[in-house]
């Protein structure tokens, strides 16, 4: 909210946008009301701070909880394991995405046609490094995490330092990756080339920015998508508004996005999820 008693504010983003930031938004709103306001992975329902924020823009959990199994059974897996616990399943989003994923993992087609491998996934970012360590160790496939980037988890599983790849997320994915492999892990493990957290954040300033310039419209994916793209090149983006499964609503200003998900081998490869059309039907699951 003090950001705002400067004249020069134009824009205020809040990644992650934490419990608490809708009331900041509106307050705002009150005294600036041309301060755009975007809230970055919000913490409270999506409906609820979509009211008071100009733009809204979260993981895609409806697409990827149906991606996700796809990933798992065309690299082989037959079983993927959810791990999560009370507080982050009275989360809408999360809650809807593993309803998702037991809809498509229950395709029978897919458990007949692939074998008896597991991929395993969490939703609490401390749960990552210990499971990623025990899958190098032992086995089993992860395909991204919750929030992925290859800094969740990796570095500390792997052994590695990355203090002079800090900022460089194409040396740091290649040193990741390099260890993955040298690890025995090629083909097993995956995740999004450039963190979900930095591109969230610098993406939706250098959107806000070509709105304030007039070179692109606040509530337009694609223009959101190119913005998130100079952070993030040669990965590509996907995503859709958000659609209230209660109510059947579409919002005009709350956006579901995600980043096509790499595999990491010798050589790595990204699995095309991006260009995958989610059948109609998970878009209604909860």
């Amino acid at each position: 909210m003090n950001l705002s008693d400067d004249p020069k504010m134009k824009a205020i983003i809040v990644n992650q946008a934490v419990p608490g930031t809708t009331e900041a938004f509106r307050r705002i709103k009150e005294s600036r009301p041309d301060i755009i306001c975007i809230a970055g992975e919000s913490h409270e329902d999506l409906p609820e701070i979509g009211s008071a924020a100009d733009l809204v823009v979260n993981n895609d959990f409806v697409a990827r909880g149906y991606l996700m199994i796809r990933t798992a059974h065309e690299l082989g897996c037959d079983t993927f394991v959810h791990i999560s616990f009370p507080r982050h399943m009275s989360y809408e989003t999360m809650s809807r995405r593993v309803a998702i994923m037991k809809e498509a993992c229950h395709v029978p087609e897919w458990i007949d046609k692939y074998g008896t491998n597991s991929a395993y996934f969490c939703t609490n970012d401390a749960h990552t490094e210990p499971l990623l360590k025990k899958l190098l160790e032992l086995g089993g496939y992860f395909i991204e995490a919750d929030l992925p980037s290859p800094l969740m988890g990796y570095p500390g599983a792997l052994g590695i330092d990355l203090t002079e790849e800090a900022g460089d997320f194409q040396k740091i994915l290649a040193k990741v990756e390099a260890a993955v492999v040298e690890k025995g892990g090629a083909g097993r493990f995956g995740t999004w080339a450039y963190s979900y957290g930095y591109t969230v954040s610098a993406g939706l300033a250098e959107h806000a920015r070509n709105v304030i310039l007039g070179t692109s419209e606040l509530n337009d994916i694609d223009a959101i998508s190119a913005a998130y793209g100079v952070f993030s090149p040669g990965a590509e983006w996907n995503g859709s508004n958000y659609t209230n499964v209660d109510t059947g609503v579409k919002s005009d200003n709350i956006f579901l996005i995600y980043q096509d998900t790499y595999i990491m081998g010798d050589p790595g490869h990204y699995m095309g999820s991006t260009d995958v059309e989610v059948p109609e039907k998970y878009f209604t699951v909860k």
